[in-house]
């Protein structure tokens, strides 16, 4: 079933920025011309029904000490996979955890994004992630330099704001 135009509003208006207050959701509601115990009830359908997978606040990492961070490329046995890339992601340092496909130039098929202190930290979390789950073999890419990062944006158009650049 489709959205009503008021959920693709909600939508599109809980991708900026909410005010840190005691009551973050009132002058959205306000804007959208709804009671606060409105919006709230439908982002719970929304997180209930699988149309939000999740809510939560972006830290820029860089700007709360944590200067080190890792895509480590797993090779793992298809058949532990799924129960490796659970473990993995139990680990309150892995921000994304992915299952893809191998290729036979690249035998990598689990991916998990590590955030910490440092480079040092990094390889100390990534051991520690290798015992736990099972798995040796892994590539580490660190990042040099961050070139873009966004959030997916939904109904900008709709709502007559441009795409972002």
């Amino acid at each position: 079933m489709g959205l009503t135009r008021l959920e693709r509003r909600i939508i599109y208006e809980l991708q900026g920025d909410l005010e840190v207050t005691d009551r973050p959701f009132l002058a959205l509601a306000e804007k959208l011309g709804i009671p606060e115990e409105e919006l709230i009830a439908k982002i719970r359908e929304f997180e209930k029904s699988g149309k939000i997978r999740r809510f939560g606040a972006t830290l820029k990492h860089q700007r709360t000490g944590f200067e080190g961070n890792v895509m480590v490329a797993w090779r793992v046995d298809e058949a532990r996979a799924d129960q490796a890339g659970e473990v993995m992601s139990s680990f309150e340092e892995v921000t994304h955890c992915y299952k893809r496909p191998k290729s036979a130039e690249w035998p990598y098929n689990l991916y998990t994004m590590v955030h910490a202190k440092d480079e040092e930290a990094c390889l100390k979390i990534v051991e520690e992630i290798a015992e736990a789950a099972g798995v040796e073999e892994r590539a580490l890419l660190f990042s040099v330099k961050e070139l873009k990062k966004t959030t997916m944006r939904y109904f900008f158009e709709e709502f007559g704001e441009r795409e972002e650049p």
